[in-house]
Parts: C-alpha cells; sequence; structure tokens
C-alpha cells in the first residue's frame, strides 16, 4: 500500500547534481567544466543579460522616447456608485477605502470620480474630488473636507 512513508520519485525522473571540481575521477574536475581560460573561465564572470557578443545592444541601439516625471503623483480611483456600498453618515478617508477593499494599502492618493449614483450621506476627506462628483455628494447632502 502507498503511504507517505514508502513515497519514492519514478524511475528516471530525477539525476543526481553535477558535483564540479572533485578530481580527474569524476570528468568534471581541474577545469570544473569551464575549459581553459577565457572570459568565462574566470570568477564572477558571465555574459550579462542584453550582451551580443560586442555587438551594440538593442536597448542602445533604440532611440530614446518621452520623458518620466519623478515627481508624478498617481491617483488612486473610487467613483461615488462605490462609495454608495458603505454604510451612510461615515466620514470617507484613505483609511476607510482600504478596509472596504476600494484601494490598495500601497495607494498614496485618492481621487473621487463622479460615475454612478449617490444616495446616501457622506463627509469625503480624500485628496482630490472631480466636479461631477463634488455635486452629487453635496445633492446627496454630503460634505467634502479639505
Amino acid at each position: 500500500m502507498l503511504s507517505l512513508s514508502n513515497l519514492s520519485p519514478q524511475k528516471g525522473s530525477t539525476k543526481q547534481r553535477k558535483r564540479v571540481g572533485r578530481g580527474p575521477g569524476t570528468g568534471h574536475g581541474k577545469t570544473a567544466g569551464r575549459g581553459h581560460k577565457g572570459f568565462k573561465a574566470r570568477s564572477g564572470s558571465g555574459i550579462k543579460p542584453g550582451f551580443e557578443g560586442g555587438q551594440m545592444p538593442l536597448q542602445r541601439r533604440l532611440p530614446k522616447r518621452g520623458f518620466n516625471n519623478v515627481f508624478r503623483k498617481e491617483y488612486a480611483v473610487v467613483n461615488v456608485k462605490e462609495l454608495d456600498r458603505l454604510d451612510a453618515g461615515i466620514k470617507v478617508d484613505r483609511q476607510v477605502l482600504v478596509a472596504a477593499g476600494l484601494i490598495r494599502a500601497k495607494d498614496n492618493f485618492v481621487k473621487i470620480l463622479g460615475e454612478g449614483e449617490l444616495t446616501k450621506k457622506f463627509v469625503v476627506a480624500v485628496d482630490k474630488v472631480s466636479e461631477s462628483a463634488r455635486r452629487k455628494i453635496e445633492n446627496a447632502g454630503g460634505t467634502i473636507e479639505g
């Protein structure tokens, strides 16, 4: 009977690892499978990703395009229809939205957009609110802080 105590891999499915540099009898002694001299025989060497044998590598042949603004702010977007799932009358801030699963904990900035309808009253305290979302929140009797 097969049990955890007598499990073994299928015949031929596993190989012993190659133990290099363990004498001439192994067939991998002396130079340990690296050949004689040359770049690939040295310690710490090896062809790096993107190396094309001395030819100008692709990442240097292609032209640079665009501009990456290191000061750019990424906003997590929440629509007013998603706010409708929350309890009425609460203060909606970043922590509440993370707890509700509407944004991720690593999102630094939050913007409320106006897609959908809002039936409940909220006090909203986030980084940005679109004009249509502001209108819908205030029409539902809510307020926006900040």
